[in-house]
């Protein structure tokens, strides 16, 4: 259930997130335009088509010199960021905070804010949306034309069409 807190938060709530932070479990947390989203870590299948995907779109971005990554934060600073859960680029870099990708992926998960994400993906440049949903084993690829995205069947930058990707996906049981 979505939860605002404004301001001050209890002493309970900067409680919660520093155990969150030795535990590890805010790595997926993303903050949208300095607020805070709790976003809980992922389940069994979406983990496992993510390790699927990630191997499955390495060679064709290889062959275009592009370089894949795991989940990442995509955005400036700690004030407005996002977390794909994998990300094609042009270049490697180093640090927190990847201002784009050529290409985000994001596989849906119950509940999912992942739609949400299209505005600020656009604002930051991401040429393509790869939107993986495990309840109904489907693949939409999207592109950024003139500051919005659009249905496509295939990429524009690496040779892999969403129909082949969807059939190459060992779907489980959600």
């Amino acid at each position: 259930m979505p939860t605002l807190i404004l301001d001050p938060p209890p002493h309970q709530l900067e409680e919660l997130l520093e155990q969150r932070r030795r535990l590890g479990a805010d790595r997926h947390d993303e903050v949208w335009q300095g607020v805070y989203h709790m976003v809980p870590g992922p389940n069994a299948p979406h983990s496992f088509i993510a390790q699927q995907v990630s191997v499955l779109i390495d060679s064709p971005a290889r062959a275009a010199r592009l370089h894949v990554s795991l989940e990442f934060n995509l955005g400036l600073g700690k004030d407005d960021f996002r977390v794909p859960d994998l990300g094609v680029h042009r270049e490697r870099r180093s640090g927190t905070w990847i201002p784009t990708a050529a290409i985000v992926v994001e596989i849906l998960s119950p509940d999912d804010e992942a739609w949400q994400k299209l505005p600020f993906y656009a604002e930051r440049g991401v040429e393509e949306l790869l939107f993986i949903d495990p309840d109904e084993r489907s693949v939409k690829w999207l592109t950024l034309r003139e500051g919005t995205y659009q249905a496509v069947e295939r990429s524009e930058l690496i040779d892999l069409p969403a129909s082949q990707l969807a059939q190459q996906i060992e779907w489980l049981d959600s």
